[in-house]
């Protein structure tokens, strides 16, 4: 299991454009992946998940990766995150 807990610099932290670019990199491994905010819990993989966590600019979110690939989906999502979803 992976874990990692990031602030979300991006002006629209985890909604709509960034929540679908998100979702497209995260798919790209087999890994399962799970985002806690605000005390809850969702499926990294789900575009509904994400959306309802509410998560804005400058919150913090935990990412929880557990499979083969989760050093590398922790990885390339940390990337996204800190590049404010730029270049994806």
């Amino acid at each position: 299991m992976e874990k990692l807990t990031i602030k979300l610099n991006n002006p629209d932290g985890l909604h709509a454009r960034p929540a679908a670019i998100f979702i497209q990199v995260a798919s790209k491994y087999t890994s399962d992946l799970e985002i806690e905010a605000h005390g809850v819990t969702v499926n990294g993989k789900s575009i509904i998940g994400i959306m309802s966590l509410g998560a804005f600019h400058g919150e913090e979110i935990t990412l929880i990766a557990k499979g083969q690939d989760e050093k590398q989906m922790i990885q390339e999502l940390k990337n996204l995150i800190e590049n404010q979803f730029e270049g994806y």
